[in-house]
């Protein structure tokens, strides 16, 4: 079938009671399936098992250059640690610090310091009048939820092929001082799946702000995160801040938390050598030691285990066939038919799937009470509001091939039943 929008009223009612009893007979099968969450799924966790036999006796709790992982010490993490997140950020081991499995905690606790401290002798931001971030749209809802938490105004700009709209950030960093940063999420974008051009890139590093204090939130989650052996190259945006004479830009994230155990991995932050010099000495009033033992944990597992990239090939395996099992479904059910579009990334854990707009929220509630549950419609914006209603995230990682054969038809038949009500009123 082509075009829906070109089929009569008459056609367009009779193709509409097909799917309601369609719809109707999913109901009746008492369906429990769960898409709202980037989360691995239980074989991939099971892939880091072997870690778990790594540090088991007391005579082995010392890392290659006699520091003991089981005492105090070592604030920003071992060295072995560091090397291993300092090819993932592309940075000196040095520039690197070690936290625990969840980036979010160290981007909250950087902002919370800016909140109390300032920016390397800047003036904190909570003693200015009012703080605004830049959000790349759709974006990451646990970004938004940051801002919101601590009161950070949120500015909506496109996300586009390549990257945020960099003529529209360009025009607000140099027009308004109260903009101290920007969220990124660099590589296979949540949701989108983009990858920022060198062109970005380059236009971030350079860019004059009116803001001396503003600052780079490089979430780079998915840096590893590929589904093909010749994965999609980004630039290396701490090399790219530092010649264009902004080396204290950039703030960059990453974990382990898709890659060992999301509760039990390692996350990290990188940045130049002042600004971690200055993290440092703030959390030094934080923690007399992190779970050094966790981290040697992971060493050893990417030592004996096999390299890193092996190990993300595995995920990729996995990982893939799902990916290709929704574009199959979305496919067959809904190309065409000019309601829906969708992107189809190379890495990362999302699908960006576009309804007409106006349908976005009903489409996510009608699939709910068949059962399946997607991330809320807005969540990708700031504030949850999506000012099209059109946008909503497809996780397909957790549920097994067979489970998301059956919730993306489920969801491809509320799709066509919303957009014929619209056609309809």
């Amino acid at each position: 079938m082509g075009d829906i929008s070109q089929l009569s009223k008459e056609d367009l009612k009779t193709k509409l009671e097909h799917l309601q009893e369609t719809y109707t007979s999913y109901q009746a099968k008492n369906l429990s399936l769960d898409m709202s969450r980037g989360k691995p799924c239980s074989e991939q966790v099971d892939l880091s098992k072997p870690m778990l036999n790594l540090v088991t006796s007391e005579d082995e709790l010392k890392t290659p250059n006699g520091m003991d992982v089981g005492n105090y010490g070592g604030i920003d993490g071992i060295q072995e640690a560091k090397v291993l997140f300092s090819k993932i950020f592309e940075v000196e081991p040095k520039q690197v610090i070690i936290g625990g499995n969840s980036s979010l905690t160290l981007m909250h606790d950087s902002i919370a310091r800016a909140m109390l401290f300032g920016v390397n002798g800047e003036k904190p931001w909570s003693q200015q009048e009012k703080i605004k971030f830049i959000c790349p749209t759709p974006g990451y809802d646990r970004h938004f939820s940051l801002c919101e938490w601590f009161g950070i105004e949120m500015i909506t700009v496109n996300l586009i092929e390549g990257g945020p709209d960099m003529d529209e950030v360009e025009k607000l960093v140099q027009s308004d001082e109260s903009i101290k940063g920007i969220w990124c999420v660099p590589k296979y974008s949540n949701p989108t799946g983009q990858v920022y051009s060198d062109e970005v890139v380059d236009r971030l590093a350079q860019m004059e702000t009116k803001a001396t204090d503003f600052r780079i939130f490089w979430d780079n989650a998915y840096a590893i995160h590929h589904f093909s052996d010749h994965p999609n190259q980004l630039k290396n945006i701490d090399q790219a801040c530092h010649e264009a004479g902004h080396g204290n830009r950039v703030l960059q994230f990453a974990s382990t938390s898709k890659v060992t155990f999301p509760g039990a991995g390692l996350s990290a932050i990188a940045s130049s050598p002042e600004n971690i010099e200055s993290i440092k000495s703030q959390i030094s009033f934080q923690t007399i030691g992190p779970d050094k033992i966790n981290q040697l944990r992971h060493v050893r597992f990417f030592e004996k285990e096999g390299s890193l990239e092996e190990h993300m090939k595995k995920h990729a395996d996995i990982i893939r066939p799902k990916f290709e099992k929704v574009f199959e479904r979305l496919e067959l059910h809904l190309h065409g038919k000019e309601i829906a579009t969708w992107l189809k990334p190379e890495g990362g854990y999302f699908i960006s799937f576009n309804t007409l707009e106006g349908c976005a929220k009903k489409v996510v509630s009608l699939a709910k009470e068949a059962g399946v549950i997607l991330t809320g419609a807005g969540a990708t914006y700031p504030y949850g509001n999506d000012p099209f209603d059109q946008n909503i995230r497809i996780a397909p990682t957790y549920p097994s091939l067979e489970e998301l054969h059956v919730a993306i038809d489920v969801l491809c038949i509320c799709v066509e039943i919303v957009s014929i009500e619209k056609l309809l009123a």
